[in-house]
C-alpha cells in the first residue's frame, strides 16, 4: 500500500480509552435503570456524545434533556482524558515516521474537542496532524456516509486515496461504502467482531508498527 492521506480515528485507535468512554456511558444508563443489549459497545462507539445521547433517548427511552444528558457524559469523562488515558503502543513512533515520508496525517473522531484536543496536546501528539476533527464539525457522526466524501474534499483528494484507520466495525464498513481506503485496528473493547472488522476492511493490523509495512 502507498499512501499519502491517513485519517486516523481517535479512541481506540491512537488512545487506549474505549474502556474510559463505555463505562461513562454504561453508568449513565444504569443509574437511570435503563436496560440495553450486549452489543451496545459496537453500536455508541461510532456515535460520538451527540449521537449516543440522541439514541439513549430515543431509542432505549432515557428521559433526560439532551443537553443535560451531554453535559453528565462529558462530566464523567473529563478527568481520564485529561490526565491519564495513554497512546496505544507504538502510536507515536508511527505517526512520527509517516510524517518523516511526507504523509499527511488526520483525525476523525466521534469525540468532541474538549476531550480530543486536551488528550492529544498531552501526549504530544496534536503537532503531528494537518487536521484533527471532530464528528461535531460536521454536524453528523460517522455512520453517515457522507462525513468521509467531505473530509475527502476537504483533503483535496478522493475518497479511494484516503486510507481509514478505525477499531469500530460500523464506522469501517460505512468509510469503505464511502470509497475510502479501511485499515481495522485491535482493540480489546471490539476483540470479538476482529474477523467481521475483517471482512469489510482492506486490511487489518494488531500492532501500529505493523502499518509501516503495508
Amino acid at each position: 500500500m502507498t499512501c499519502k492521506t491517513y485519517l486516523f480515528d481517535f479512541d481506540g485507535t491512537l488512545v487506549d480509552s474505549m474502556p474510559t468512554f463505555v463505562s461513562a456511558m454504561l453508568r449513565i444508563l444504569d443509574e437511570n435503570h435503563i436496560h440495553y443489549d450486549k452489543d451496545i459497545t459496537k453500536t455508541i462507539t461510532p456515535l460520538g456524545l451527540n449521537g449516543t445521547a440522541e439514541y439513549f433517548i430515543n431509542d432505549l427511552g432515557l428521559g433526560m434533556p439532551k443537553d443535560r444528558l451531554i453535559h453528565i457524559m462529558k462530566e464523567y469523562m473529563l478527568d481520564a482524558y485529561f490526565n491519564t488515558i495513554p497512546a496505544k503502543q507504538n502510536v507515536e513512533h508511527v505517526l512520527r515516521q509517516l510524517k518523516s515520508r511526507g504523509a499527511s496525517l488526520n483525525v476523525l473522531t466521534a469525540s468532541p474537542h474538549i476531550t480530543l484536543d486536551a488528550c492529544l496536546k498531552r501526549l504530544g501528539l496534536w503537532e503531528l496532524f494537518d487536521n484533527v476533527w471532530s464528528c461535531d464539525d460536521f454536524q453528523t457522526t460517522k455512520a453517515n456516509p457522507k462525513i468521509y466524501q467531505k473530509i475527502a474534499e476537504k483533503l483535496h483528494t478522493s475518497a479511494k486515496d484516503v486510507v481509514f484507520l478505525d477499531d469500530n466495525l460500523h464506522a469501517g464498513a460505512t468509510a469503505k461504502s464511502a470509497g475510502m481506503q479501511v485499515c481495522g485496528v485491535y482493540d480489546d473493547s471490539s476483540k470479538e467482531y476482529v474477523e467481521q472488522i475483517k471482512a469489510v476492511t482492506d486490511f487489518y493490523i494488531y500492532d501500529f508498527m505493523e502499518l509501516l509495512d503495508l
